[in-house]
């Protein structure tokens, strides 16, 4: 039978993890152990006073001393107070056959103890491990054969191998001091399997809700029992997207693409591009991402919805700023043609020709065909101002002239408003006799003066 016990010892020792966390603690507050005892008086008996000789060499002499009753004998209960502090009772049962080297008459035993344990495990190596050993102090009652109870002080060695988290291996010795010679004054020695229980553990997750930062949601240690549902290394309370696997740097969330903006902030998640465009791309580089860019492979500003702007003309003005986009023109000129001194003379030459009925404004049909040709030129200009003048010879008195030159030069500007000239480009004065450009004294002098001219307005 001893042997039997050692053997389970030795076997159970081999299989412990040693790298894991095992205790009765604040989580499993509860602990019952069952096993078996030996009774021994010799180390202790009249003759064998502890640590005359007797006492260290004969108290773990099984063969010779101990009282084995080879059946669970023996029952542990006990709860964690704090601190490395545990309060128990054990009640044990027995039969005596020996008291010292004196046979016995198969004396019945039986005890009920109560004991005050500290556990050195976690001073000296820290919390946890498998490693446990204890002192206790206590006391109780003993019951031998046909002898009254008597009572005795106890003092306890034991230590617990942890197998597991909540199971274990209990070895103790502990002294029973009868304060009476004529009672037994004896060893106790147990073995015995115990369960630590009674922490609560709300989720289920294998983590007790004292220690459990989520207790209502299954959880993982590493993370003091709170979930990581995507399996991506952070904590759902820390995670920005607990449900999709991401990257610490952006705070749980994936980047799809890579390009460094996390996929919630990124309008383009599947297609790497740029911060300054929330993630989505520019393949021109123009700063209009493609998606809103009309010329996606041609650089063009955002105004122009990403295109370049266009010179129809080619004269170095682009349409946007060009007042003639289809007219090749000059920049001094926003783009317009400039009118040359040989085009206004070529104007004038058409238009001195313009014939009126004798004293008065109204032109002549067979000058429309002149004026028509003068519109169309002067449409080749769209933003030049043009002052139509109207002149006299002397004949007659200022005033007449002045006037009748007036209605003329105004005669000529309606007719080439009603050709498609716009009136704002159009201005008209009557100079009378004021300007000639040949001599009154001769007819053909006066023929000459008697006209209508154009000239730029700046």
């Amino acid at each position: 039978m001893i042997n039997r016990i050692f053997l389970f010892i030795a076997l159970c020792t081999t299989i412990l993890i040693s790298d894991q966390s095992f205790a009765q603690d604040k989580n499993n507050p509860w602990y019952i152990s069952i096993g078996v005892n030996a009774v021994d008086t010799y180390p202790v008996g009249e003759d064998n006073r502890p640590f005359t000789g007797g006492f260290p060499n004969e108290m773990y002499n099984a063969e010779d001393h101990w009282n084995i009753l080879p059946s669970l004998s023996t029952l542990y209960v006990g709860r964690y107070i704090g601190s490395g502090f545990s309060l128990g009772v054990r009640g044990s049962l027995n039969k005596i056959d020996k008291l010292g080297d004196a046979p016995a008459d198969d004396l019945a035993y039986y005890a009920i103890d109560g004991i005050f344990t500290y556990s050195f495990r976690d001073a000296l190596f820290g919390e946890g491990g498998w490693f446990d050993p204890y002192l206790g102090l206590g006391g109780g009652y003993t019951f031998v054969g046909d002898q009254p109870s008597f009572g005795t002080a106890n003092g306890t060695v034991g230590l617990k191998i942890w197998l597991g988290e909540s199971i274990n291996l209990n070895l103790s010795s502990t002294y029973k001091h009868a304060f009476e010679d004529r009672y037994v004054k004896h060893m106790q020695h147990t073995a015995g399997i115990g369960f630590a229980f009674g922490g609560t553990d709300s989720d289920g997750d294998g983590i007790f809700d004292k220690d459990d930062e989520c207790p209502d949601t299954p959880g993982l240690a590493e993370f003091n029992g709170c979930p990581d549902s995507d399996g991506d290394g952070i904590k759902d309370s820390e995670d920005a997207c607990p449900e999709v696997a991401g990257l610490p740097e952006f705070n749980g969330c994936p980047d799809s693409d890579g390009d460094g903006i996390a996929d919630p902030n990124d309008e383009c998640p599947e297609t790497a591009g740029l911060a300054a465009l929330n993630g989505c791309p520019d393949a021109d580089g123009d700063g209009v991402k493609d998606s809103e860019d009309n010329c996606p492979n041609e650089a063009g500003p955002a105004e122009n919805d990403g295109c370049p702007y266009k010179d129809q003309d080619n004269d170095g003005v682009l349409d946007k700023d060009d007042e003639c986009p289809t007219v090749p023109g000059t920049v001094a000129n926003n783009g317009c043609p400039e009118v040359t001194v040989a085009v206004l003379e070529e104007i004038n030459v058409q238009v001195r020709t313009v014939l009126f009925d004798l004293d008065k404004a109204t032109i002549r049909k067979e000058s429309y065909e002149t004026l028509n040709a003068v519109a169309v030129t002067m449409k080749e200009y769209p933003n030049t101002q043009f002052l139509i003048e109207g002149h006299t010879d002397s004949q007659g008195s200022d005033s007449y002239n002045m006037n009748l030159s007036k209605e003329r030069a105004a005669s000529v500007k309606d007719y080439l408003v009603g050709q498609g000239l716009p009136a704002s480009r159009l201005s008209s004065e009557g100079f009378g006799e004021t300007r000639p450009v040949a001599t009154n004294a001769t007819a053909a002098g006066r023929q000459k003066n008697r006209r209508v001219e154009i000239s730029l307005i700046d």
